[in-house]
């Protein structure tokens, strides 16, 4: 799967940082606590922002493995996590970085996770990460990964799975109608068969508990206003040009939306994150 641009990852990562749910976060952390070092392998990678955002509550020494299917986006995310770190040295193939009292070694790899799943979570992580990821992937899908991490005694920390609920401000008359729609549109084909969509993170939850796993929920909802008008701007474009896809509503009618919604004051967008373990 693929598809999204190095610009919407930019514009989004700020608002994905401060809506990370700190309790979920804090109960990662927690876990590895004692531990020196850390494997950890990000699904769906991007730019490499979920590992910005959760290095901090990590061991010192980390080893992160990016996985994308989309090149481009590996080859943005070592440029910028290079930028990013204190300092940076190419080791090989791979990307030493010292940040704050945190040394991390970073690799990236290309991989399709609907035909290579398994080989992936074959290399033996000690953690599994992902974030903005498993709306996108289909209930099957789902069910295969968790088996999968369930088989193997991986635990996963996923952040920002979109759970369908938005408030924006002021209200508009086509809110329902248009969120309705995009759901519809959430729940096409993303690259992993029909899409669970806001479902999501229950249909994990529910698979992890019936193996017996130990799991934790919260909610990390974007909180966007004022000094966030770009990403509203560009979070209602998105979703204007979904519904349209859909033609559920007539054209007149998004772009009626579309020209409230961009000059909306205030959007919050749930999220939820989860932290799931073997116990």
């Amino acid at each position: 799967m693929s598809g999204f641009s190095p610009d919407w990852l930019a514009l989004r990562e700020p608002a994905d940082h401060a809506a990370r749910n700190p309790q979920v976060l804090a109960a990662v952390g927690s876990a590895f606590a004692d531990r020196p070092s850390l494997s950890i392998i990000d699904l769906g990678s991007g730019t490499g922002s979920n590992l910005r955002g959760s290095y901090g509550a990590l061991p010192a020494r980390q080893h992160w493995t990016l996985v994308d299917a989309d090149r481009r986006l590996l080859s943005v995310a070592r440029r910028k996590l290079a930028a990013w770190a204190d300092e940076a040295q190419e080791q090989g193939e791979e990307l030493v970085l010292r940040k704050a009292d945190r040394t991390l070694t970073v690799d990236f790899r290309q991989a399709d996770l609907t035909r290579e799943l398994e080989w992936v979570l074959g290399w033996q992580p000690d953690l599994v990460t992902a974030a903005a990821l498993f709306d996108l992937a289909s209930p099957r899908w789902l069910e295969r990964f968790v088996a999968s991490l369930v088989s193997t005694g991986l635990p996963l920390y996923a952040v920002l799975t979109y759970d369908g609920r938005e408030t924006w401000e002021p209200a508009h008359a086509e809110d329902p109608r248009m969120l309705a729609a995009f759901h519809h549109h959430q729940r096409g084909d993303k690259g992993f068969g029909p899409a669970a969509g806001p479902e999501a993170t229950e249909l994990l939850a529910q698979a992890f508990r019936r193996a017996g796993c130990a799991v934790t929920v919260g909610e990390s909802p974007w909180r966007l206003g004022a000094a966030e008008a770009d990403l509203i701007r560009e979070l209602a474009s998105g979703i204007a040009a979904a519904v349209a896809e859909t033609g559920h509503i007539a054209p007149e009618t998004v772009a009626d939306w579309l020209e409230a919604r961009r000059a909306a004051a205030s959007v919050r967008v749930g999220h939820q994150d989860l932290w799931a373990r073997p116990v």
